[in-house]
């Protein structure tokens, strides 16, 4: 607009051209974008990109993936951006209208806090762990047999993704051979930043996409049987 009105058409007419009122443009005229706000626009680019590609994860691994793209950031600034922008983690828990919860599922648990066994393969046990090392953050899923104490399958990642705890289940699966009648057991909490991990969402597409296995879980906890 300004390089119109230097070749002598009036703002008057460019604004209604393009149906925009003149108040706004001289508004910004008399107060133009700050250093500030670039940056601000900069890390909201880089966090809605992370966002894009990656939708389960929380403010705190967006932050890092646009800490690795070159857009550096505290988590709090992160946190602070999402949070105006409504960018939440896929699997936020959702609230009911008028900020209502919703109930539990309605699904059995069938460990019942009872986390041991009389024989192998009859109860697994799952988490997933974050660890930090020099060359930025790892993340362990590792299922651990409720009768020996023996860890039967696991999977590394430099990234938390339902790919990390499915990989430590078709370990597991591999290496035991017959786990007909196996419970897995998971946790519902959070894990860096998510209000609930990928873990349990892990275990639903497994549930979901393989031939015997059926899932039962409480308001905290998430089983899934082999058949």
């Amino acid at each position: 607009m300004n390089e119109l009105a230097a070749d002598g058409i009036p703002v008057t007419v460019t604004c209604r051209v393009l149906n925009i009122a003149r108040q706004p443009y001289y508004r910004w005229r008399a107060r133009p974008v700050t250093g500030t706000e670039f940056e601000r626009a900069y890390r909201a680019n880089a966090l809605f990109d992370a966002h894009r590609d990656d939708p389960e994860f929380g403010y705190r691994l967006l932050a890092d993936e646009a800490r690795d793209a070159g857009s550096s950031m505290a988590d709090r600034t992160a946190w602070r951006i999402c949070s105006s922008m409504g960018w939440w983690s896929a699997f936020g828990k959702k609230r009911g209208r008028n900020g209502k919860k919703t109930g539990p599922p309605v699904h059995d648990d069938l460990v019942r806090r009872d986390f041991t066994a009389a024989a192998p393969n009859r109860l697994w046990l799952a988490d997933i762990t974050e660890h930090r090392t020099a060359e930025g953050k790892l993340y362990l899923c590792a299922v651990k047999d409720a009768c020996s104490n023996r860890i039967v399958g696991y999977s590394i990642d430099s990234r938390m993704t339902s790919r990390l705890a499915v990989t430590a289940l078709t370990n597991a699966f591999a290496r035991r051979g017959d786990t007909a009648g196996c419970v897995v057991h998971t946790d519902r909490g959070s894990q860096g930043g998510f209000i609930r991990s990928s873990q349990h969402r892990c275990l639903g597409l497994i549930v979901d996409g393989c031939q015997g296995l059926r899932r039962a879980s409480s308001s905290r906890v998430s089983c899934v049987v082999v058949s």
